[in-house]
């Protein structure tokens, strides 16, 4: 292929707010729905930052009518005089310049803060149609606006008189950059009552005044009431431990409370922006527990001289924990533009160090707890032990094969390449069948399942483990499982479980999501798994060239049959995928060009923590509560076949 014209007039100066505009995905993570919502937390978390230094106890987000946001803090107001560097009004500079802000360290506005560091306010301004700011600050309403990804139409002014000191900013999203515009309420909502639960005494509010919607949070013990909501369906065992600290540029703050189950969930935050991906708060946090635990079931002799230290997840196992740190501006430091992960070396050794005294001492002042913990954890070192032989079990050579009959099971693709593999996990030997003759070999694995799979919520690892399916499914995806699951090893990029449209498909469905939640829950964060979308209705147009149409809904099938006579119909209604032959399966739902997948996301994970151990636990009475409380039951059928 010929090269392509190279040379000095190629290269561009992107000036303004345009590489945000160029690159959004650099600044925010994407151009879907979360990162629509992240212009949302760059400003809410500006607001926090304000609260957090004092300034304001109410933040309020209203969604307007028009399709825009409104962010109303009560802080100081941002700045309006003239910046000595640009001869430009501080409040433009502010909204319309990279890298220009008060949160630059020793000389800055802000000892903590938690926003994109003199990027985040510019960032929604560059991606929105229209941007509108209204500061409060010494007597004055101050006034700015742009439009159309930063272009100022209205200069910096002053409007009135207050008061009141904070800010108001106005923003509508860019159609042209995200693929969707339309906020949601309840992402918004949790976002909010998050911010709430981690700064006492602040007061967070949405009003969507499209749907005329209202809520407010207020928290007076903070985290602690957070630990209790998620724990909320877990069967708590004890009070939550709450402790706090500051030591030099960093305050600690930590809730924590153990419970039956033997998940653990461990939700950590750097100023207040959540580390979905930990970082060196969250390594310090379980260094100091697990010394802590182990020191004191010495000290006790809760462990035998010549046994080993218990392990961290052995400690662990049913506890679930809020780690929030507040780091000074001068040491804080980020991996990643979106604050994923908390990078601060020096905030390892200081949550360690505080999260060991502290909880040392709190074992101390409750004897009975600690031996109950102790104890718990000896027990998970048993069962831990057992699933490293049942996980041994399943690492087998290539010999040992047959041990899992997969060569009964599996039909693996042809192709060796997991950028483009695919594994259907189909429900039934006949359906498995149909599949495996209307698959594209080149590509596409088919595992067929033998029935239900096992409830991974209600069973041990080592039970989980011991488990046919689920061992196969284990061996199969070859990435491992639970803390040693490692997604560079996965053998295909899409998982798709396949099963009949009908309650039993349902069923399995919803016990191999949890399983992989559970065990694999990388796989869903990575956009892997699917489920695929079976046709429920065949109808075929009778007639010299007769035509056929696949339906995937009753609704579907209602709009489609009245645009003809009944009698010119026939109408199959699939009870089940091995009713389809394999030219029909790979038609409507394996072939790439015209099946339709549904993948499958995490958008929640305390949320989804919660319900899956309500739905799937073993506590039958709280779900069925749920359930009468959440589903309509009818006995009547949906559509009647036989009278069209």
């Amino acid at each position: 292929m010929a090269e392509k014209h190279y040379d000095d007039t190629d290269i561009q100066i992107l000036s303004g707010l345009d590489p945000v505009r160029k690159r959004p995905g650099m600044y925010i993570g994407s151009t879907d729905s979360r990162g629509l919502h992240y212009l949302i937390w760059e400003l809410v978390d500006n607001a926090i930052d304000e609260a957090l230094a004092g300034y304001g106890k109410e933040i309020t987000v209203d969604l307007n009518q028009d399709g825009s946001v409104t962010v109303t803090d009560q802080g100081r107001g941002v700045p309006c005089g003239i910046n000595k560097e640009t001869g430009k009004s501080s409040l433009e500079v502010i909204y319309s310049i990279l890298h220009a802000g008060g949160k630059f360290g020793q000389g800055g506005g802000y000892k903590v803060s938690g926003g994109l560091h003199g990027v985040g306010g510019k960032v929604v301004n560059a991606l929105s149609t229209y941007f509108d700011v209204q500061s409060m600050r010494d007597g004055e309403i101050h006034h700015i606006q742009f439009k159309d990804g930063g272009k100022k139409v209205i200069d910096a002014e002053v409007i009135g008189k207050t008061n009141k000191t904070g800010t108001i900013i106005t923003f509508k999203p860019d159609p042209k950059i995200f693929s969707t515009v339309i906020f949601n309420y309840d992402t918004i909502k949790e976002r909010l009552r998050e911010g709430a639960f981690l700064i006492k005494g602040l007061r967070m509010s949405i009003n969507d005044k499209k749907n005329n919607k209202k809520e407010s949070f207020y928290y007076e013990k903070g985290i602690s009431e957070y630990v209790s909501l998620l724990n909320e369906k877990k069967k708590p065992l004890f009070d939550v431990a709450y402790f706090d600290q500051t030591s030099g540029p960093i305050e600690v703050e930590v809730a924590m409370q153990f419970n039956e189950g033997f998940d653990e969930s461990i939700v950590s935050f750097a100023n207040n922006v959540r580390t979905r991906d930990g970082g060196s708060h969250e390594i310090g946090f379980k260094t100091g527990l697990t010394r802590a635990v182990n020191d004191y079931a010495r000290k006790f002799n809760l462990i035998k001289e010549k046994e080993a230290n218990l392990e961290g997840t052995d400690i662990r196992t049913g506890l679930t924990a809020i780690v929030s740190v507040r780091v000074e501006e001068s040491v804080l430091e980020f991996e990643g533009q979106t604050k994923g992960k908390l990078g601060t070396p020096i905030a390892k050794t200081i949550v360690d160090n505080i999260t060991y005294e502290k909880y040392t001492y709190y074992l101390h002042e409750h004897a009975d707890v600690a031996k109950f913990i102790v104890e718990k954890a000896l027990l998970n070192r048993k069962a831990r032990e057992a699933s490293r032989k049942a996980r041994d079990q399943i690492r087998l050579d290539k010999k040992d094969k047959n041990e899992l009959n997969l060569s009964g099971k599996l039909s693996p693709a042809q192709e060796k390449n997991p950028l483009i593999n695919e594994l259907f996990l189909v429900e039934g030997d006949s359906a498995g069948g149909s599949a495996k003759n209307g698959r594209d070999r080149r590509f596409q694995a088919i595992l067929p399942l033998r029935g239900k799979v096992l409830n991974t919520e209600r069973a041990n690892q080592e039970n989980a483990l011991q488990n046919q399916e689920i061992a196969t499914m284990i061996y199969t995806i070859g990435a491992e499982f639970g803390d040693k699951f490692d997604i560079r090893k996965c053998n295909y990029k899409k998982v798709v479980i396949m099963t009949d449209a009908d309650d039993d498909g349902a069923h399995i469905q919803i016990l191999l999501l949890t399983f992989f939640f559970r065990y694999m829950r990388p796989l869903i964060e990575d956009g892997r798994v699917y489920i695929a979308l079976p046709p429920l209705f065949k109808v075929t147009v009778k007639g010299k060239n007769p035509t056929v149409k696949y339906l995937y809904s009753t609704d579907e099938l209602t709009e489609y049959t009245n645009k003809y006579q009944k009698e010119s119909l026939i109408i199959q209604r699939f009870k089940g995928l091995g009713e389809m032959n394999a030219e029909q399966l790979w038609e409507t739902t394996m072939n790439p060009e015209s099946r339709t997948l549904i993948q499958v996301k995490i958008d929640d994970l305390d949320e989804a923590e919660s319900e899956v151990n309500l739905l799937m636990g073993d506590d039958a009475a709280r779900r069925r509560t749920w359930l009468e409380n959440h589903v309509a039951f009818t006995l009547e059928d949906e559509i009647q076949i036989e009278n069209l």
